[in-house]
């Protein structure tokens, strides 16, 4: 077994409001954001966890949320500045700060890239005004359009534009529309997704009229044929880049990478070679308990049994475009091979899975079925 590259996950909880369609762990602002309280808590809460990076260099850093543009560009310098006086950054890591157009003045961004941000997601989800109203956004059509320009002129390594489809009463050219506009503001990353309907939001209690299945079949299949004309590989389900510019952090998630988690609600995945163990941990999730000096900002941890780890590793790994090295399975998993050989032969017996010697490859069949492929691991 072998230790994988680690990144750090940063959670900031506070939204202005919350979305319709969220599941995330967020909580509607009440009052000004508490940072400098907030980023002394997420400082002491990395120190906790540094036994846990093993002597490694941060591979990337990912601020998600909530809406974590709601904080400072001076918060995030002095936050940054501490995580690197405790742990070196390798030469050219990645750091991701999550921004939401409608809470953020765009002149920020330039702020941002010199407080250490070399990353930026802009979650347009729409460039229609009326689907964004539907989704309970706060920002217009026009701060979308300003967020991007704003973006290219930042000095940013470079950014992403988060996309949604199959929204409320969405038909094919809207959705095609909407995708052209964005690919128009030439963005190195686009994000492209499918809402889905999720458990304990407002649209699973009220659900909206979404798209027919064969409209949604046409919109992913147009869509993609799109963004291919347009210079974007598909890396992932959801991920589309030009050349060079895919997400290291998720690429680091979906290569079965370890990654520290910090923040309310904040998830980690972290390797032990000495005692072959793979540790899952969840912090705290609501603010005020998160900030409550008397408790741990851990909330809960458990071990991935060796029979749970097969489907954990495929689980991510089949997301990717690019092939699953069975070496990486073996050092990551700290399993052998010939545990799962009776699995692969079954995946691949449905034209699911392709062997190709050192690695395995998802087939066009199995990208559709991708369910099914993964449950041939549980």
């Amino acid at each position: 077994m072998k230790l994988p590259p680690l990144s750090l996950y940063i959670h900031v909880p506070w939204c202005i409001q919350k979305c319709p369609y969220c599941d995330f762990n967020s909580h509607s602002l009440k009052g000004k954001v508490p940072e400098q309280e907030y980023v002394q808590h997420l400082l002491a809460d990395f120190k906790a966890d540094l036994h846990l990076v093993q002597n490694r260099k941060l591979h990337s850093i990912f601020i998600g949320g909530g809406t974590p543009s709601l904080l400072s560009a001076d918060a995030y310098q002095s936050l940054l500045g501490e995580i690197n006086n405790l742990v070196e950054f390798e030469q050219d890591i990645e750091i991701t700060l999550e921004a939401n157009p409608g809470t953020v003045e765009t002149d920020r961004f330039k702020h941002y890239v010199e407080a250490g941000i070399n990353r930026i997601s802009i979650g347009v989800q729409s460039l229609q005004s009326d689907k964004l109203k539907a989704l309970g956004r706060i920002h217009g059509e026009q701060e979308a359009l300003n967020a991007a320009n704003e973006a290219k002129k930042a000095g940013l390594n470079s950014f992403n534009m988060d996309l949604m489809h199959g929204l409320p009463n969405q038909t094919l050219p809207d959705a095609l529309s909407d995708l052209q506009r964005v690919i128009d503001l030439q963005p190195p990353h686009i994000s492209w997704y499918q809402l889905t309907i999720e458990p304990n939001t407002q649209f699973a209690s009220k659900p909206p009229v979404l798209p027919e299945d064969e409209t949604l079949w046409d919109i992913q299949e147009q869509g993609q044929a799109l963004l291919a004309q347009a210079g974007y590989q598909q890396y992932e389900i959801s991920g589309y880049a030009k050349t060079g510019y895919q997400c290291k952090h998720n690429l680091n998630y979906w290569q079965f990478g370890d990654y520290l988690g910090i923040g309310c609600g904040a998830h980690g995945k972290i390797t032990q070679p000495g005692l072959n163990e793979i540790v899952r941990t969840v912090k705290i999730k609501h603010p005020r308990g998160y900030m409550d000096l008397t408790k741990p900002y851990l909330f809960d941890s458990w071990q991935v049994e060796h029979k749970d780890r097969p489907f954990e590793f495929f689980m991510n790994c089949l997301r990717l475009q690019q092939p699953c090295n069975k070496q990486e399975f073996i050092d990551f998993t700290g399993l052998s091979l010939a545990l799962i050989e009776s699995k692969l032969n079954s995946a691949q017996s449905k034209g699911l899975l392709l062997d190709q010697g050192d690695s395995w490859l998802v087939t066009n069949k199995g990208h559709r079925y991708l369910n099914d492929l993964l449950q041939s691991f549980v």
